[in-house]
Order: structure tokens, then C-alpha cells, then sequence
């Protein structure tokens, strides 16, 4: 692949509020291993190499177990994930494609506070972003280390 733009070199200032607004979700009441799953499973269905291989070592990190990472593209037919997980997985699979059914929205408030359904939505639309960025503009996959950036 041809040389692109630093992102994190050249775009420092303008990538801010994107940090901050992460930094912000760490303190919400979601808990860091669902925030985990839902990055993982956005940087599959957007193929982020980068975040893939971030979010799978952070999510290692915090304790999260390799069977549940490995089975996270097939979630609905696995055991692995409790029904809270489900309904934001499913979320984040409809925020993602702009596609947001009434069903999905009427299961995720049976599992989450109001504030939680817009923070989650923040987490799946920042990790979004993210990925973007990361197509855009690639880091080589492998090179993260765990709390790099906070």
C-alpha cells in the first residue's frame, strides 16, 4: 500500500475531541468489556485491521476470553453472551448500518438506562469514526500496545 498521511502525526489537534469523547465513555455506567465487544464487533463489520487488533488486545486486557472474541461475528448462535450483550451487539450492528428497527430499539431499552442508550450509541458511532480514519489513513496492525492512548 502507498505511504499515506500520519493521522496521529498531522491531525493531533483536529483528532482531540475524539479522544476526549473516549476518555468521557470510560466514566459511563456501560463498563469497559461491553464497550470492548461493541469496538470489536464495529471494526469487524467495517474490516479496521487496526482496531481489530487494538481492541482485541484491550478487551484481552480487561479479561475478556478468546472463545467470546472468536465467536463474536457469529454472536447470535453462540452461548457466550448475555442477553444485555445481545441487545447492544445488535445495536451496534444496526447503528452501524443506519438501519435502526423498532425491535432492536425496544430490546436494548429493556436492558439499558436512557443515558446508557445514548452513551452506548456514542461508543458504536466513535469506534465508527475511528475505523474510518484507520482505512483511511493506515497504521500497521500489531503495533498497538495495550493503554496507548489512555
Amino acid at each position: 500500500m502507498e505511504k499515506r498521511i500520519n493521522v496521529f502525526g498531522k491531525g493531533m489537534n483536529a483528532l482531540k475531541p475524539l479522544f476526549d469523547m473516549g476518555m468521557s465513555l470510560k466514566k459511563s455506567t456501560l463498563g469497559a468489556e461491553l464497550e470492548e465487544l461493541v469496538h470489536f464487533r464495529v471494526s469487524q463489520i467495517n474490516a479496521c485491521a487496526y482496531c481489530l487488533d487494538m481492541h482485541a488486545k484491550e478487551a484481552r486486557a480487561k479479561g475478556e476470553t478468546e472463545q467470546r472474541l472468536y465467536g463474536l461475528s457469529a454472536w447470535r448462535e453462540t452461548p457466550y453472551y448475555t442477553d444485555r450483550e445481545r441487545a447492544a451487539l445488535a445495536w451496534a450492528e444496526a447503528v452501524t448500518a443506519c438501519v435502526v428497527p423498532d425491535d432492536v430499539y425496544q430490546e436494548l431499552a429493556k436492558h439499558f438506562t436512557e443515558l446508557e442508550m445514548i452513551e452506548l450509541t456514542l461508543v458504536i458511532t466513535t469506534i465508527n469514526t475511528w475505523n474510518r480514519l484507520n482505512i483511511s489513513f493506515p497504521n500497521t496492525p500489531g503495533s498497538y500496545k495495550v493503554g496507548m492512548f489512555g
